[in-house]
Formats: C-alpha cells, structure tokens, sequence
C-alpha cells in the first residue's frame, strides 16, 4: 500500500520508504522463524476461470490488441499481492487479478520485473502499460499517472494469540516493522511521540529488513505487536498457524490502483474489466482464494485517491 523509494517520495508525497517488502515464509514463519523470497510451502491458489467479454475487449487500444500482451510492471516480493513461488514464478493475490482482467480482455499479462521507484517513470515513458504493485492511488501520484483502483487497505497491528496490545496505547511495548515503511517512519513513531508527550515510556521500535523477519519476531515472542500493511498482516495471521492475530481495527485505510500514462483510454478499459468481474462475482473469489476480502472493493474508478 505504502510502497515507495526515496526518489520516489521526493516527488509523488508523504506515502512511506519502501524499496520491497519482504516475503512471508509460511513453514519457515511457522517452526523455525528463518525467512526466504519465495514461499515454498504458500497455499495453493486455483485460478479463477474467467471469459473474454468482446465489447470490453474491442475497446483495447490497436497496440495491445495487435500485441495480444499487457505488459505490466512489477515489485517483488510483497506477499500475498506479489511474489514468486518456489519455481520462480510471480504469483499472488494481485496477478489472478490482473490475468482475470486480461482473460476479460482476450489479452496476456506479461509481468516485467522492476524496481519499486521505477514503475511510474517507466509507465509515463511507455516502458510499461501498466504498473502494478500494490500502489496506492495517492492525489501527489495522480498527477504523473492515472489510476484504476481495484481494492482498499489500510494499516493493520497484530498481536500474539491472547496477548492483547492497544495500538492507540502501546506505551513501552516493542512493536515489529519493515524498515523504511510508513509503519517505521511515520505511523509507530507519531503514536512513540504521542506516548512521550503524556508522560509515558517511548514505544520500542524494532525494524526489520524484511516483513518476514518482522512477522517472525511477533511469532516468536520478540516483540509484543507488528505493524504493517492491512492485507500484509491478514496473510501473516493466515500463515501463522494461529500464533498471531489481529490487534485493533484497519486504519488510515485507502485504494490500490492499476498505473497507467496520465490520460490513457486504457484507464476506463480496466476500470470496465474489472467492474465486469466485481458484478459477476470473480472478483470477490479471487480475494476470498487470497484471504483478503476484507479489502475488497464494489466500484472500481479513476483515480480513487481519498489524500
């Protein structure tokens, strides 16, 4: 959700340091806290079976049409939106998505890897047609780029089984996160603050290179909450087996969206993909095969951003 780079926040706002999240090792996560960049023992998610919709389809602009490909850029890993399997493979939550909207559009998803920071030049030099990477659809990016929104997250704690934290009164707790995340540089830091302004012990910030690395630390009872991206945090309570869950409600909550040049046509040709697969229930599916349904959506539009 918060995902940018420094060069990236210089000129696109206030959303967090974020060169790549780390991946949530399931097995690892679970028995031994090591981490990996791929999830070898991950769920094994079925594709969704969707259907070409012509007069959708007809509206592709002739580059993509005669190409028969969506080239779509991509971050790696940020689990469960995006990461690779053990073979290597870039799967998650966000590429059933966007194969579903190119099934829609009788097209191929080519996934090109990139570096976080580059995704929206490379959209606004035509490197790309798409830049997909769990990005928010923010009012500073909106003017480089438009956005297609197709979900909603926000900021989510979570806390060991039946070890209750208060996020809003974490006062001398030790709290996990991603280095370089807003939870690092602007969320657990303003509530630290708040925390010391009333006469309280400072929160202890423990940060993390990798949000694996961070999971495993709650997991393991190194810290007493973590903090991180909404469906981030849904997925690492899903993998753990039940030795983590949720602490407090979603926060500061805003939409993803699909990056395309500023003023593109094929901005409304997704808009139109993926409000088709919302009506028709795949969409829904699709976030329920991930276990992010929490942030699903039920109109998608042009730029979405909310701040």
């Amino acid at each position: 959700m918060w995902r940018t780079a420094v060069s990236d926040r210089l000129f696109l706002g206030r959303r967090a340091l974020r060169a790549a999240m780390g991946a949530l090792a399931a097995g690892a996560l679970v028995l031994t806290g090591c981490t990996t960049n791929t999830e070898e023992t991950g769920p094994s998610v079925a594709k969704v079976q969707v259907e070409k919709v012509d007069e959708i389809a007809a509206q592709l602009p002739d580059k993509i049409k005669q190409s028969g490909e969506l080239v779509v850029g991509v971050n790696v890993p940020y689990q469960p939106n995006e990461y690779k399997d053990a073979s290597g493979r870039i799967v998650g939550f966000d590429v059933d998505l966007m194969d579903a909207v190119a099934s829609v559009l009788g097209v191929k998803a080519e996934y090109v890897e990139s570096a976080f920071e580059k995704i929206i030049p490379a959209i606004q030099a035509g490197t790309y047609d798409v830049g997909m990477s769990s990005i928010t659809d923010s009012k500073e990016r909106e003017q480089q780029v438009d956005f297609t929104t197709y979900f909603k997250a926000g900021v989510q704690w979570a806390q060991q089984k039946g070890k209750p934290v208060d996020p809003e009164n974490a006062c001398g707790k030790k709290v996990a996160v991603q280095a370089t995340t807003v939870e690092h540089t602007e969320e657990v830091p303003a509530k630290s603050a708040k925390c010391v302004a009333e006469g309280k012990p400072a929160i202890d910030i423990k940060p993390f290179d990798e949000q694996s690395a961070a999971t495993n630390a709650l997991v393991l009872g190194q810290v007493d909450a973590m903090s991180a991206d909404s469906p981030v945090t849904a997925y690492a309570i899903k993998q753990s087996g039940g030795k983590i869950e949720t602490a407090g409600p979603v926060f500061d909550s805003a939409p993803y969206g699909w990056a395309v040049p500023k003023g593109a046509p094929l901005a409304a040709v997704l808009q139109k993909a993926v409000q088709h697969l919302i009506d028709n229930g795949k969409y829904l599916e699709i976030t329920k095969n991930w276990g992010v349904q929490e942030g699903a959506i039920t109109t998608s539009v042009i730029n979405g951003a909310v701040s």
